[in-house]
């Protein structure tokens, strides 16, 4: 095989070409019946290949032609026995990833910092979920990755466990040591599932943090369109073969896909493999070098600190990306979310992330000094500016939230009878929803934790800063869904 093909791209483009009269959805036939002012924006190339699985064109469901030929060079790029494309997001690709392994009682060895997709497989699937802590930046105020030792404790008293799950790296850039992870949880025979939607890249630079296949892990769940140029909601599912069947997990996915698959989102799966496979070293060279400028710079100027290699020195902090800049703000007496809007008001910058202490900024082959530039000369007004606050106060400190106990399996409780109490009157009672900051998603409560004191004034802090709480049905969070007590009949 040849990583310069685009088989599924270039059959797309061969179908449009021949102008066939389509009695098939979708109804807008290639722009005709939509609105033409969307239309217009969008461009008749696009809609001409927003199309179905028709003959000529392949099944994601079944793949036999284009497709299989596709899923086979992404499988070769990503060093997979087997690749799947997702057009479900990478929440998708983890769902189907957590329940091909865990089934109703099974449990699963997970980090507590895990994404909600994560957590929404453990309520589907049944699971239990056995939560390892995770190392805990009390600077920062995030979350890093699990330590080999704390897994191989795990499995100590867990032997049954049906699978090990790593977040590699972490929404911040931050990797443990996989390599050793995955030497202890195959010692117990059991199979290690990678959460690497922030990791398309790292596969293709010795500079970055080793990826999931290379660390011989058994699946991993890849956002290519976070940070490997495909389109919003495309990702992977990369499988090796041993203690995982790749054809269950095909029919797991298959399960959890629509049967009306997105050809405008697996082709820029497809063109975006190539990239990666043939110039991906390049073009990530050019953003690590872009990314350590800024660093740089960025650490130039008063009250602003940005993270660099000095993070490293545990396993959980075994490797990092510097394509990643974690920028700390909270000297200059102000919140992530401050320093978000006033970006974006003053600067028209959007960064990727905000919470109570940091801003998160990616760099990645889309950008140029152009954009870097422009966050070093706004970030330097920004110190400007509020460096009054910074020169009277003391170092604020860090508010992390709580890890709860968890009193129900997550299924138990989302699914129990339940009753609404105000959030002030929560506490010690059992949630029976999410409840979590997006980004990054992790949840603050899931459903079977025991409510903490703590963990309501973290979540009253991220509220009266402005940050996005989610989850709860309740969106004014004045009220808290918990499982319902049954008082005792005298």
């Amino acid at each position: 095989m040849s990583q310069f093909e685009t088989p599924l791209f270039t059959g797309l483009l061969e179908h449009m070409k021949k102008h066939p009269i389509q009695f098939h959805i979708p109804g807008h036939k290639k722009g005709a019946g939509m609105d033409p002012e969307f239309r217009d924006f969008i461009g008749e190339n696009a809609l001409s290949i927003d199309l179905i699985n028709i003959g000529p064109l392949d099944d994601l469901h079944h793949p036999k032609g284009i497709i299989k030929r596709a899923q086979e060079l992404a499988a070769e790029a990503f060093g997979a026995d087997y690749t799947f494309f997702s057009v479900q997001g990478t929440s998708g690709a983890i769902m189907a990833m957590v329940m091909s392994v865990a089934g109703p009682g099974d449990k699963i060895i997970v980090p507590r910092n895990v994404h909600k997709s994560v957590m929404s497989a453990i309520v589907f699937s049944g699971a239990t979920p056995i939560f390892i802590h995770p190392e805990i930046d009390k600077e920062l105020g995030i979350s890093h990755g699990i330590t080999p030792e704390s897994v191989e404790k795990a499995l100590k008293q867990h032997p049954d466990a049906k699978g090990v799950l790593v977040i590699n790296p972490t929404y911040f850039g931050i990797a443990g040591d996989l390599k050793k992870i995955v030497e202890i949880s195959h010692s117990y025979h059991v199979p290690v599932l990678v959460d690497e939607a922030h990791g398309a890249h790292i596969h293709f630079h010795e500079d970055l943090p080793l990826s999931a296949m290379q660390a011989g892990a058994d699946m991993s769940a890849t956002s290519v369109h976070k940070l490997g140029g495909s389109l919003t909601q495309s990702s992977i599912l990369n499988v090796r073969e041993g203690l995982v069947s790749a054809k269950h997990v095909q029919a797991i996915l298959s399960m959890l896909m629509t049967t009306s698959t997105s050809y405008l989102l697996l082709a820029s799966l497809d063109v975006a493999r190539k990239r990666l496979a043939t110039q991906g070293r390049e073009l990530i060279e050019k953003a690590i070098q872009l990314a350590e400028k800024a660093r740089r710079q960025i650490n130039e100027i008063p009250y602003l600190y940005c993270v660099g290699k000095e993070i490293l020195g545990t396993e959980a902090t075994y490797h990092y990306d510097p394509t990643k800049l974690i920028i700390s703000v909270k000297e200059l007496g102000l919140t992530g979310y401050d320093v978000e809007k006033w970006l974006r008001e003053m600067y028209n910058i959007e960064v990727e992330l905000s919470d109570l202490y940091n801003i998160l900024c990616i760099i990645t082959p889309g950008d140029t000094e152009r954009e870097t530039d422009a966050l070093v000369h706004a970030l330097r007004h920004l110190s400007e500016q509020f460096r009054h606050q910074a020169a009277r106060g003391a170092k604020p400190k860090v508010l992390l939230p709580d890890i709860p106990a968890l009193a129900l399996t997550p299924r138990d409780a989302f699914y129990a009878e339940t009753e609404v109490v105000p959030f002030e009157k929560s506490v010690g009672r059992i949630i029976a929803e999410f409840i979590m900051v997006y980004p990054p998603g992790i949840p603050i409560f899931i459903p079977g934790e025991i409510i903490t004191q703590e963990n309501l004034n973290y979540i009253k802090k991220n509220l009266e800063v402005g940050l996005p709480v989610q989850g709860p049905e309740d969106d004014t969070l004045q009220t808290l869904r918990v499982i319902k007590e049954h008082k005792p009949i005298r």
